[in-house]
């Protein structure tokens, strides 16, 4: 059987290489982020759930349609103040530039982009 090419394993019908293995892994992290959202809301209905005083408790259980919906917009209004002061102080972008300079495909663009440089300056 010469000139037969070795049968590739597929998995739910996709080939498996490293370029599939690297986009379930980028979809895993992104559903991430997503289970992490919904976990926020679920500490926060736990938060309101461990409250122990008696008056809050009575108020809590007697109006859980009113001030559940208001806590969790209270509790995403204070996410997204959080989220707002991140980009605008640029701790995104500093946190971008360590991970660019510790990643060595970028540091090596890099010297090439310099190397690319110096010898324009030098013509």
């Amino acid at each position: 059987m010469e000139g037969t090419k070795p049968k590739r394993r597929h998995i739910f019908g996709v080939a498996l290489n490293r370029r599939s293995v690297v986009r379930w892994k980028i979809y895993l992290d992104r559903a991430r982020m997503y289970l992490g959202l919904i976990s926020f809301v679920m500490i926060a209905f736990m938060f309101l759930n461990e409250i122990k005083d008696q008056w809050i408790r009575s108020m809590l259980d007697g109006n859980k349609f009113l001030v559940y919906p208001i806590v969790m917009l209270v509790f995403i209004g204070f996410a997204l103040i959080l989220g707002r002061m991140d980009t605008k102080y640029g701790m995104r972008k500093e946190e971008m530039r360590n991970h660019a300079l510790e990643n060595p495909v970028t540091m090596e663009i890099l010297g090439h982009l310099r190397a690319i440089r110096g010898q324009q300056e030098d013509a």
